[in-house]
């Protein structure tokens, strides 16, 4: 049986957060600055983001 994670855990875990595709570091901000590239990642300073994704579970 799968369990249903509350909606509060689900916005904490995924709302705004992105993931730098070279360390795999987590940074949350909006989308928008994602967008126009005015965020970069903390550790490696790369512009390359991506949404964190959804956990798939069986």
């Amino acid at each position: 049986m799968v369990r249903k994670i509350f909606p509060e855990a689900v916005r904490r875990l995924y709302n705004r957060v992105f993931v730098c595709r070279k360390c795999k570091s987590k940074i949350r901000t909006d989308y928008s600055k994602v967008k126009n590239g005015k965020v970069k990642c903390r550790k490696c300073g790369s512009k390359s983001l991506r949404p964190k994704r959804k956990e798939k579970k069986a």
